[in-house]
């Protein structure tokens, strides 16, 4: 089938709205956690889904034994859970100061609308000194982290009871669908990529496939240490992994564009015969993609995944994205469905043989 509408569906749209809403700043676990509402959005696709210690969401869903001689390999897809935020470092006269995780963009927080999770969630928002009371030069450049603060409206009395230095702070904000069937909100990166392998598990249904499918939705990678991904690789053993993130959209250093497809990683850390499959089976759909050199590193789970035990051949697939790393990240949809199904298409075309095809001749 020819990959020529440009429209998502309504309930794929809901599905990226839904998590991109839930709460899931590295090291959240409180209510209304991301893992939670991805357990449940799993949960109608998985044969088994778990949570681990490190936080990392597991949802397995089987090979067919019967066509694999009972002996099935693995493949395990990574998309990490976390999103951006803040946390409370100081309670200053009752306004709270406080650092970045996960690398926020100074130029965008000012006027943001945040919720502080304390002793209950509070609403807050993100202000500084006004304009006319800034020395020369100031009002016109970037504001620096330590000039913010967050304004809970509360005296600081009341403050130092609900909040402590240590909590946690997300973005609040409801996804905007824009024109020409955009998606804008916060945690696209990577809820987006999560929705992506919500919707390859949803694509297996329909499909026969003969290798285990770990759809690994991993803690922690926004801080840097890659968490989750090292941890379940190891734990997993999968012959093969597929990395799902976001990258960059409509720049000028990336030809890179928005409902143009799933962008496919070339470079030393991704496998060429998993990418050339991946390639294959695009061609075979008929299916929108795209593909970004990567020279060194792409800052993603891959690498944690790629060197794990004695090595497992990896390639990283993105979700093009606009605004990374800010409140109002915006994807196209269809990009999402066009990863999923490229993935179960691909899962659907492993065997035995491919395992052979790995290994340089």
């Amino acid at each position: 089938m020819t990959d020529t509408s440009t429209q998502a569906s309504d309930s794929t749209q809901e599905l990226i709205k839904r998590l991109s809403q839930a709460i899931g700043v590295s090291g959240y676990t409180g209510p209304n956690s991301v893992h939670k509402a991805i357990m449940g959005e799993m949960a109608p696709y998985a044969d088994r889904i778990e949570q681990d210690r490190m936080g990392s969401v597991i949802g397995l869903k089987a090979g067919d034994a019967a066509a694999s001689n009972g002996t099935n390999r693995r493949i395990m897809l990574a998309a990490h859970l976390d999103e951006i935020g803040a946390i409370v470092t100081k309670i200053d006269k009752g306004f709270l100061r406080f650092g970045q995780i996960g690398g926020l963009d100074n130029r965008v927080l000012m006027g943001q609308e945040v919720t502080v999770h304390g002793q209950r969630d509070l609403p807050g928002i993100i202000g500084s000194i006004p304009p006319h009371l800034q020395s020369s030069g100031q009002s016109t450049g970037v504001i620096e982290l330590e000039a913010l603060h967050i304004d809970l409206g509360l005296p600081p009395k009341q403050v130092a009871q609900l909040v402590q230095i240590g909590d946690l702070i997300t973005f609040a904000r409801i996804p905007d669908e824009l024109l020409n069937g955009l998606l804008s909100g916060k945690a696209m990166d990577n809820r987006s990529s999560v929705a992506a392998m919500v919707l390859c598990l949803q694509e297996l249904t329909k499909l026969r496939h003969r290798w285990d499918v770990y759809a690994v939705a991993t803690a922690d990678e926004e801080w840097g240490n890659f968490v989750g991904a090292t941890t379940q690789a190891y734990a997993i053993r999968p012959d093969i992994a597929i990395v799902i993130d976001v990258t960059f959209a409509d720049v000028d250093e990336i030809e890179v564009k928005l409902d143009a497809g799933p962008v496919i990683g070339f470079g030393p850390s991704n496998h060429p015969v998993v990418r050339d499959r991946l390639l294959k089976i695009c061609r075979d759909l008929e299916l929108k993609y795209q593909s970004e050199v990567m020279p060194s590193g792409a800052g993603t789970d891959a690498y944690a995944i790629e060197i794990s035990r004695s090595g497992v051949p990896t390639v990283l697939i993105s979700v093009p994205s606009r605004y990374m790393h800010s409140p109002i990240e915006t994807i196209h949809p269809k990009d999402v469905e066009r990863t999923g199904r490229l993935m179960a298409h691909f899962i659907a075309s492993l065997d035995e043989g491919f395992v052979e095809e790995l290994i340089p001749k």
